[in-house]
């Protein structure tokens, strides 16, 4: 069970967790990590900072229950499967980004940062953001080879996924260019070249 799951405390209120877990994307997308607060997302979300604290111990356990909330929120957007292998890799990647750009950016940039000297962080961030979010897209890649879109005989569909999610970290790092649908395109017609079954 990971420390965003363990349970403290009398049974929440599903009104009041929701507030929390949308006071805290809103808060540490507009101002930072940094600067986020469990005060602050209390105050925003209406509760008192010991309820915060009877359910999540710190703001890193609030950002990954609100991590793993938007990710299951977003579950069909996030695992497309229209027969379709390229449209299946835009779609899931357009809607990442989407919401990476609009809502869960700096929460992952935070943890990540975070995550470098905390195994445990890091390990729960794996298994709540990163992992669930790789293991779709290469599900999708293996259904293009499954059909004979794709093949994996030249490039590992590992490597591919990594360097679908590696160029998107690297901008969210680096601010050098956006999160957006011209790079889910750019990536898709990559992985298109990267994966083409020869002929």
């Amino acid at each position: 069970m990971t420390e965003a799951a363990v349970p403290r405390g009398r049974p929440r209120s599903e009104t009041a967790r929701r507030a929390v877990l949308d006071a805290a994307l809103e808060l540490c997308q507009r101002d930072g990590f940094q600067a986020l607060t469990v005060k602050a997302i209390a105050a925003t979300a209406g509760v008192g900072r010991q309820t915060v604290y009877r359910w999540w111990p710190t703001k890193e356990a609030v950002l990954l229950d609100a991590l793993r909330d938007v990710g299951l929120r977003e579950a069909v957007r996030l695992t497309p499967d229209t027969g379709d292998t390229l449209r299946d890799v835009h779609s899931l990647l357009e809607a990442t980004f989407a919401i990476t750009h609009q809502l869960t950016g700096k929460a992952l940039v935070g943890l990540m940062a975070e995550a470098q000297h905390d195994p445990g962080l890091s390990a729960r961030l794996q298994g709540t953001v990163i992992g669930p979010r790789r293991h779709a897209l290469r599900e999708i890649l293996a259904r293009g080879v499954e059909r004979g879109d794709l093949s994996d005989a030249e490039v590992p569909l590992d490597l591919a996924v990594d360097f679908a999610f590696g160029t998107m970290w690297y901008r969210l790092l680096s601010h050098h260019a956006p999160v957006d649908d011209g790079l889910a395109r750019q990536i898709t017609a990559a992985l298109r070249k990267l994966l083409s079954p020869a002929r």
